[in-house]
């Protein structure tokens, strides 16, 4: 009966593992729901000063801010890359390395430097070891309700690289939920600003006065435009993360189901067959007597 030992431990080990994934599915499904309306609470804040910012950039004032002017020639290019701290999520941060890796050749094909900010370990724990690619900040550990204050660090060094020009051209990297099931990794273009939407153009003849002067407010609310794009993204990648993690272990799970009832067939057939060759033998050593 060595065989149905062997098929009881590896039955032992998947019940063992299937318990773990379990456990991870109900912790996932329990925080996907706090991660949604964080979510939502901040999509508020993000929308008006996305129109604020639409307004300033469709106006015409005497100066004009360096996050709105179009580079000639993109020597550089930045990303601030958003993933997750842990594993166990399935193919989320794997989909959006793929996704910014093919990104990012094309901007080599044209010449281009490439430099990055990550956030969340995975990130950085990818791309430091890709050669070519300089990773110039790092945040990790935001926890199930991040802080702006924990994000201003990371990319005041990647804007600040954009003003002096070791960066022409900067993108947001992260994964957009859409629902439970499906989330989406994006390439989102960041600086120089977009031009405005169509919505936006309403105001387009529409010139300011300013107070403080243009290049200081311009300065303030385009920064914490940028910020609020970040911390919006992080949000967005959190709540994917709960969900695709719940996902891959209720998967996970049915999969380690399925797996039990086909040892447990095995170890029957097994034990059958062990019942049946002692018959045999006594059967044998009967009639031989």
């Amino acid at each position: 009966m060595a065989g149905a030992r062997e098929i009881v431990s590896k039955i032992r080990s998947v019940k063992n593992t299937k318990k773990v994934t379990k456990a991870l599915e109900m912790v996932s499904a329990s925080k996907i729901r706090k991660s949604q309306d964080l979510m939502s609470s901040s999509r508020p804040y993000a929308r008006m000063i996305r129109q604020v910012v639409g307004h300033l950039s469709a106006a015409n004032p005497e100066y004009r801010h360096p996050f709105m002017v179009e580079r000639e020639a993109i020597n550089s290019v930045g990303y601030i890359v958003i993933s997750t701290d842990r594993g166990l999520c399935g193919g989320l941060n794997s989909n959006q390395n793929r996704l910014l890796v093919k990104h990012m050749q094309e901007q080599r094909n044209i010449g281009a430097a490439i430099s990055m900010v990550t956030v969340g370990r995975k990130a950085n724990q990818y791309f430091r070891n890709i050669s070519g690619i300089e990773v110039v900040a790092h945040a990790a550990g935001l926890g199930e309700q991040p802080r702006l204050e924990d994000l201003i660090g990371v990319i005041k060094i990647i804007l600040d690289s954009y003003r002096d020009g070791k960066v022409d051209r900067l993108f947001l990297c992260y994964t957009d939920f859409i629902n439970t099931m499906t989330q989406q990794p994006v390439i989102a273009p960041l600086l120089p600003l977009p031009e405005a939407k169509d919505e936006e153009q309403l105001l387009k003849t529409w010139d300011y006065l300013y107070e403080p002067e243009p290049r200081e407010l311009l300065d303030y609310v385009l920064t914490r435009y940028i910020e609020s794009l970040v911390y919006q993204a992080v949000l967005e990648n959190l709540a994917s993360e709960h969900a695709a993690r719940m996902v891959a272990m209720k998967s996970a799970s049915d999969n380690a189901t399925d797996l039990i009832d086909e040892l447990n067939l095995v170890y029957n057939k097994a034990r059958q067959a062990a019942i049946t060759q002692e018959i045999s033998e006594i059967v044998g050593g009967a009639a031989a007597v």
